[in-house]
């Protein structure tokens, strides 16, 4: 049994920089090239196991070299990917990035992770259903998700859903899922009243991520600010990611919300103060560390 599942996309990011971007027609010379590992279902994972989650993952790579490359770096953060399905003919999710003037230019290749729909998932449930928690975003077809929530619901699953990279939904899944993290600007294009009605609204379930603001909930009685300690920002790629994994493996360890909060937090402050995605998640050794300090 593994005591978190995370369902979602997996990408390599293909980054090239350059002093300026290429006009219509014409080619440059670039100043470096890098491959990075991420897609945000993968990101959460590497959070999560990097914190000492028992991670099973539930996805699709295709069969290229990149796929090789995304299945080797989840198997080294110690994420279980035997349920990882490697699809024929199929590219791997790619984000072709460039990156100048302080700005960047990015084309997504949805690849293997459009192919994940219910059929999919049919063989998976039953790893579903022995999970402590199932972890979401929206980086897959939205109906799969919607389908795996009802599930989850069903059987009552702990779920966690992070509706990002956000798309218009039906907010009705939001009463089905346990945990929904979306951050301020998600809250802004979903609701019309301010973000304190919205929370008291939906107590315990609605945590709201804000930047270096920090997070915050409503527990029923007031509204609770889990508050950051100040950092010097690095590079803020994947903070939110960091946060989710965090937040689900301290869940999956039973600990109390706001106890699982504040450690998800102090986890995405120590990634913003060090450059990359996943290579800035910090271990378990790190929180504790940061936190007794």
């Amino acid at each position: 049994m593994s005591d978190l599942v995370v369902i979602g996309s997996i990408n390599v990011d293909l980054v090239v920089s350059s002093d300026r971007f290429p006009k219509k027609g014409e080619t440059i010379i670039g100043n470096s090239f890098n491959v990075f590992c991420g897609g945000k279902g993968a990101n959460q994972a590497v959070s999560a196991s990097k914190l000492g989650g028992r991670v099973k993952f539930i996805g699709a790579v295709g069969d290229d070299s990149y796929g090789t490359l995304a299945l080797n770096n989840l198997k080294q953060h110690g994420a279980d990917t035997s349920s990882i399905q490697i699809l024929e003919n199929t590219n791997t999710g790619l984000a072709g990035i460039t990156v100048a003037e302080n700005d960047n230019q990015i084309i997504i290749i949805k690849g293997a992770n459009e192919k994940i729909d219910e059929a999919f998932i049919q063989p998976y449930l039953d790893v579903i259903k022995n999970a402590k928690i199932v972890v979401l975003q929206f980086e897959i077809p939205l109906k799969t998700v919607f389908y795996i929530i009802d599930y989850c619901f069903e059987h009552k699953i702990k779920t966690i859903l992070n509706p990002a990279p956000f798309v218009p939904f039906d907010k009705s899944i939001i009463d089905k899922v346990t945990y929904f993290t979306p951050n301020e600007t998600e809250i802004a294009s979903m609701f019309d009243e301010s973000y304190e009605e919205v929370l008291s609204k939906y107590p315990s379930k609605i945590i709201m991520t804000k930047g270096s603001e920090g997070a915050y909930m409503h527990d029923g009685n007031e509204l609770v600010h889990i508050i950051p300690k100040k950092v010097n920002v690095v590079d803020t790629t994947g903070a939110g990611d960091t946060f989710n994994g965090a937040l689900a493996t301290f869940i999956s360890q039973e600990m109390n919300l706001v106890d699982a909060l504040e450690k998800a937090n102090i986890a995405a402050g120590i990634s913003i103060g060090k450059i990359g995605a996943q290579s800035a998640m910090p271990t378990l050794e790190e929180v504790n560390e940061y936190e007794e300090a």
